[in-house]
């Protein structure tokens, strides 16, 4: 996808979802209440977060609050922190930007883009890469089977994997070409898929594999197979 950045205002009505691609929240103006799997996070005017791939997140702002928001899926994104190191330069670029975006100036989105990934800086994860520490991923699979009922966070997969969580984002998509949530998913489907095999009903194995409901299932399988189980 393109670059995007855009300007947005929340409030206090409550929203979640989670998306494909790379988003960035800087906060202009007041402060914006998230949970990103799970982990609760308070952004005050100033301050930004990066929400990787496939991140279940919810969001509200019980005083209201405008950020400048980056949707993108340019790779460069995965090799930074959840937060940059000096947020200053961040602060000033991201109020740049937005207040070409409010007077309609011309903004190239891409190089907009482009600046911010920049001032943001990498994080850790550059060294992560290059010390090739491998994932045992067959291991990783075995310990889930038994847990694929409860409801698992990539903060999960990544303890039980030694590492640290923002590690595990970038280790999983290096390896597998998935977020930790879309390998999860996957791990779930497979394993639905063998249990309806063995003749168990969709209600036994929804809740085996940790779906909410044998609706909820029957739509995740038709989507990753293109057809009714």
């Amino acid at each position: 996808m393109t670059p995007s950045l855009s300007l947005r205002h929340y409030g206090p009505s409550h929203g979640s979802h989670a998306h494909t691609h790379a988003q960035v929240l800087w906060t202009l103006d007041g402060a914006l209440e998230l949970e990103v799997d799970g982990h609760a996070r308070r952004l005050a005017a100033g301050q930004g977060l990066l929400i990787p791939p496939g991140a279940l997140h919810d969001f509200e702002a019980p005083r209201s609050s405008r950020c400048l928001v980056l949707d993108t899926t340019d790779p460069a994104w995965l090799a930074c922190a959840s937060q940059p190191q000096h947020a200053q330069p961040v602060d000033h670029l991201a109020r740049f930007l937005a207040a070409a975006l409010q007077q309609g100036l011309p903004v190239s989105q891409a190089l907009g883009a482009q600046l911010l990934a920049q001032a943001w800086g990498p994080g850790e994860m550059r060294a992560v890469l290059r010390s090739g520490r491998a994932i045992d991923w067959a291991g990783l699979q075995r310990w889930l089977q038994t847990r694929l009922a409860a409801p698992l966070t990539v903060s999960d997969l990544a303890a039980r994997a030694g590492l640290a969580e923002s590690q595990f984002r970038v280790r999983c998509l290096s390896a597998t070409g998935l977020t930790p949530m879309q390998w999860l998913r996957a791990q779930r489907l497979e394993r639905a898929r063998a249990l309806r095999a063995a003749g168990l009903p969709v209600a036994v194995v929804a809740q085996r594999v940790g779906y909410d409901s044998p609706s909820a299932l029957t739509a995740a399988l038709r989507r990753s197979a293109g057809r009714v189980p």
